[in-house]
């Protein structure tokens, strides 16, 4: 069976799906649109399925010759508040956009999806299609697991990919793998730093929120600088700092809000615990108090060592050994592709086709980002190609 010459026979249908999620993007875990377009798809080919997180999430089944093992193919298919500005002849209109490449995702797993329906007769267990909303915010993975999503029947082995431009030391046409951490935690922390407001020329009368802030603000560094093993990476980016609303008056309250994205389980766990003791302490000894709220949002992406060597095997029969690229370093972006992972062995690789727009490749998250869909065929072909060997 030759996997690329059965991608290269949906490719056509791949765009199609693809241009059309394009040009109605959604936001978060509100995607009606979106979702009852992949249903239709799923209708069309012969694939049963059902919705969860309130219908924005699809799962579709794929049932061989026999029920076990099965193995868990992921698309995330929401989209970002940017307007776009590509002037591409399905350019969203709404405000909203593919900015990170999901609907390349989506139509991927669908492509990959009808060929593997079409040999359905040569899967020696089950497929499951894992359409997910929320990857940007605020996380579709974990409420799809909680709703039963890798159960029934239970997934063994899971596997998902990003496109675009994500690692910039990949060169456009290769797939990147890395076994083990791959991709960092994306954790939100905010400080609240309270104190006592005054007039700016009597600050003696105060409990001055904003010097707490500045000392706050540089001493969390050494919890990266001082604190942690240099091989650990932590970043740890205070990005909005909020407080007062007069050139002559010291507020009562500043807000600190920013961004920690950790590898280790364990050294997330304890940056948590002290820049809460770090903030309060500063706080309390100049007279205030701070308050943090820490969200343990998208956990650490570490992929399968096993899986992944298993993986590149499968990927080899695709792209040849010259096109797959090992990542020495993992990236410190979040992928709640993570909460996958974390339930079932598997791995996640990136696929790098940017496209330029007005001769320049941009990067995700920016009003001019596109993807080369040219590459979707190489994308569905490792799929299906992983499913056969897998289920072989």
């Amino acid at each position: 069976m030759n996997i690329i010459q059965l991608a290269q026979q949906v490719e056509n249908d791949m765009v199609k799906w693809r241009r059309y999620l394009h040009s109605i993007p959604e936001l978060g875990l509100e995607l009606p649109k979106t979702s009852a377009y992949v249903q239709e798809i799923l209708s069309e080919l012969g694939i049963e399925y059902k919705t969860l997180v309130n219908g924005n999430a699809v799962v579709g089944i794929i049932r061989g010759t026999q029920d076990s093992p099965v193995i868990g193919l992921r698309a995330d298919m929401d989209a970002l508040p940017i307007k776009e500005d590509t002037g591409l002849d399905f350019e969203s209109k709404n405000g909203k956009m593919h900015a990170c490449g999901h609907d390349g995702h989506t139509a991927m797993l669908l492509g990959a999806a009808r060929i593997l329906q079409e040999n359905r007769q040569h899967l020696k267990g089950t497929v499951k299609l894992l359409f997910q909303p929320g990857e940007e915010y605020p996380g579709g993975a974990l409420p799809m697991i909680e709703e039963g999503a890798m159960e029934n029947p239970h997934v063994d082995a899971v596997i998902g990919l990003h496109n675009g431009h994500i690692y910039p030391e990949l060169p456009k046409g290769m797939i990147g793998i890395k076994s083990g951490p791959m991709m960092a935690s994306m954790d939100r922390i905010l400080i609240k730093v309270k104190g006592k407001g005054a007039h700016g020329a009597y600050p003696h009368d105060s409990v001055d929120p904003i010097s707490m802030s500045f000392q706050i603000g540089t001493a969390l560094q050494t919890l990266v600088s001082r604190e942690t093993k240099p091989v650990d990476p932590v970043v740890l980016s205070i990005c909005r700092i909020q407080g007062g609303f007069n050139q002559n008056i010291i507020p009562e309250m500043v807000e600190m809000e920013g961004t920690v994205r950790t590898l280790n389980r364990e050294t997330r766990s304890r940056i948590a615990k002290r820049i809460d003791e770090l903030a309060s302490g500063i706080a309390r000894s100049m007279r205030g108090e701070a308050e943090l709220i820490y969200d343990f949002k998208y956990p650490p992406l570490i992929n399968d060592e096993k899986f992944t060597g298993f993986f590149r095997e499968s990927a080899k029969k695709i792209v040849g050994e010259e096109k797959i690229f090992d990542m020495q370093e993992p990236v410190m972006g979040g992928e709640d592709m993570a909460y996958f992972l974390e339930k079932a062995p598997g791995t996640f690789f990136f696929l790098n086709n940017p496209k330029e727009v007005g001769g320049a490749v941009y990067p995700h998250h920016n009003s001019k980002f596109d993807i080369d869909e040219s590459f979707f065929k190489v994308g569905a072909a490792l799929f299906v190609q992983t499913v056969l060997d897998y289920l072989g």
